[in-house]
């Protein structure tokens, strides 16, 4: 089999709704926070830097519109004060085959920001709209 670099255009995303097709999902992304620290009797005149905290950027997932479909609209409507609908998002990247090749399991995601289509009068094209989610960890297992 030779190595090349995977193709990122066949994906699925299981988020606890209907089976709706995405057409971009971006944020899957993790940093740890960096602390710098130094007691000051230290000889060396520099700080020493450690790990911190993980920190999880906003997972945004975007689709074509729907007749009918309020699904992203009905589950950011039960954002309530300290309440929430949470679910667990699985998006798989897959192989022409249909298997998963890299999984993205995030925890607890809830919606934070939910976007309609533009309007252009002068347009032809698909309308998109977009849903933002919140999340408290996210784990990458490549197959």
């Amino acid at each position: 089999m030779a190595d090349y670099p995977l193709p990122k255009f066949h994906f699925s995303v299981d988020w606890g709704g209907a089976n709706v097709g995405f057409s971009e999902i971006s944020g899957l992304n993790v940093e740890t926070e960096l602390i710098e620290y130094r007691h000051g009797a230290s000889p060396e005149y520099h700080k020493l830097k450690m790990p911190g905290m993980q920190k999880y950027e906003n997972i945004v997932l975007k689709r074509g519109s729907f007749n009918g479909d309020n699904q992203f609209f009905e589950w950011w409507n039960t954002v309530q004060l300290n309440k929430i609908e949470k679910r667990d998002i699985t998006i798989k990247l897959l192989n022409e085959n249909h298997e998963p090749v890299v999984t993205w399991s995030v925890k607890n995601a809830w919606p934070v920001k939910v976007q309609g289509t533009d309007l252009k009068a002068d347009a032809n094209e698909v309308a998109i709209e977009t849903l933002e989610l919140a999340h408290e960890g996210l784990t990458i297992k490549y197959e």
